[in-house]
């Protein structure tokens, strides 16, 4: 899938407009400065001491390996129970899988710097797919969080057309549309930073290629492109978070007209999972990305980043399981089967 990003990121690197000046040196032998036609970047280490850096990647490979199993369970409870074939849980499956994908694209090179002896570097083609990959799953999940919260709406609001409004057809036309938002705002904003030209130091204050570190890095003035950055994120994060803030005002509405109080609880228990996850994908996303350049801090951002990409991608699964009857229920189901079947 779109194995033709790296050569394009390469050629602009090489060829391309301003960016043909965006050399930086590989290796010095000699006094002679020796350049390769490819850019590259290292990542600022954790820590400069080899147990607090073993400690770290012992952390993060225990959360990308329980992120990846919780999710990886959601998918496939989901696919294979029947009674979690409606929308909601179509959405939760899709966005646990794209937790997946989002977490493969950081964590592995994120692990391999923690173990290497000494700085690992990423080529700009590299830096330039893996940004890209980051902004399309990322923001195609935030806007997909907005569409379930819309799914929720009507499921409270409008019960009685719930099924007509949220057919199959809608639903996968909902997904198809947060997967196409979130790749035409990717495909532009990486396109947009990479034309940039890179100069001075090569050192990425970051475990990742993010887009605010990866300007502070261009040699030339980057105000166009951190208007785009804001204009990109009020589209994935801002609107979105709008458009919850609207569906839930109205179900709270609905809520508080329901006379029975075990009523109330369990209608309002089935959103408080998503109203979690929510707090956590947009706060994060807010702070990083929402804010004025002026004042983001680098090492506030890669602490919060850590959050967003190892932390959330935990708890998520974590906080559907537990506030959740249905994905539970399933689950026994699914244990008590293999269970059984061990025991024939």
């Amino acid at each position: 899938m779109l194995t033709f990003l790296p050569e394009i990121f390469q050629s602009w690197a090489l060829h391309g407009g301003r960016t043909k000046t965006a050399k930086v040196p590989l290796a010095i032998s000699m006094g002679d400065e020796n350049r390769t036609g490819m850019t590259e970047f290292y990542f600022r280490l954790f820590s400069s001491l080899p147990k607090v850096q073993l400690l770290i990647f012992l952390i993060l490979l225990l959360m990308y390996m329980v992120s990846v199993c919780g999710n990886g369970t959601i998918v496939l409870i989901v696919c294979t129970d029947r009674s979690l074939h409606t929308p909601m849980y179509f959405f939760l499956a899709n966005l646990a899988a794209m937790e997946i994908c989002y977490s493969t694209i950081i964590a592995p090179l994120t692990l391999a710097n923690l173990t290497s002896l000494r700085k690992a570097t990423i080529s700009l083609a590299g830096c330039g797919t893996q940004m890209f990959f980051f902004i399309f799953l990322g923001g195609a999940g935030c806007v997909l969080l907005a569409f379930m919260a819309y799914d929720r709406y009507v499921a409270i609001c409008h019960p009685l057309h719930y099924t007509l409004i949220m057919s199959w057809t809608v639903c996968v036309s909902i997904v198809a549309a947060s997967l196409a938002l979130g790749f035409l705002v990717s495909l532009n904003m990486t396109i947009l930073i990479f034309h940039l030209p890179f100069c001075g130091t090569n050192e990425i204050y970051h475990f990742f290629c993010d887009i605010p570190a990866i300007l502070r890095l261009a040699c030339s003035n980057t105000h166009v492109h951190q208007v785009a950055l804001y204009i990109c994120s009020v589209i994935n994060v801002a609107i979105p978070f709008l458009l919850i803030c609207f569906s839930y005002a109205f179900m709270v509405v609905a809520i508080l007209r329901i006379s029975s109080g075990a009523g109330r609880h369990r209608t309002f228990s089935t959103c408080s999972s998503h109203l979690m996850v929510v707090a956590l994908m947009y706060g994060c996303s807010s702070f990083i990305y929402l804010r004025p350049s002026s004042s983001y801090s680098l090492e506030q951002g890669r602490v919060v980043s850590v959050v967003y990409t190892f932390v959330t991608p935990v708890l998520n699964p974590l906080i559907y399981s537990m506030r959740n009857k249905e994905l539970k229920d399933a689950l026994s189901r699914a244990l008590g089967r293999k269970e059984l079947h061990q025991s024939k």
